[in-house]
C-alpha cells in the first residue's frame, strides 16, 4: 500500500475541493433553485472543484515521491544493495 504524508493545510485544501465538487454537483442535480440558478451555481461550484483539484493531486503525488526517497522510512545499507 502506498502512503502519502500530509500536512494539516494540505488535507483541508483536498477536503475542501471535493466537498466543493460534490456541492456543485448537488446543485446540478437539485430543485432547490430556478434552473438557470442552479446552472449557474452548480457549474461554477464543479469548475472550482474540478480545477483545484488539479494541485491536490500535486500535493498527494509529490508526496508519494518524498515517502519513497531514503530516509523517509527507509533503510540503505553502505553497499547500495
Amino acid at each position: 500500500m502506498k502512503q502519502a504524508r500530509l500536512d494539516l493545510p494540505e488535507l483541508g485544501f483536498i477536503i475542501v475541493t471535493r466537498a466543493i465538487l460534490g456541492a456543485g454537483i448537488a446543485l446540478l442535480s437539485s430543485n432547490l433553485f430556478t434552473r438557470d440558478q442552479r446552472k449557474i451555481i452548480g457549474g461554477t461550484l464543479t469548475i472550482i472543484g474540478l480545477l483545484t483539484t488539479i494541485p491536490s493531486v500535486w500535493a498527494v503525488c509529490g508526496n508519494l515521491e518524498k515517502s519513497r526517497q531514503p530516509g523517509a522510512g527507509e533503510t540503505v545499507d553502505a553497499a547500495g544493495d
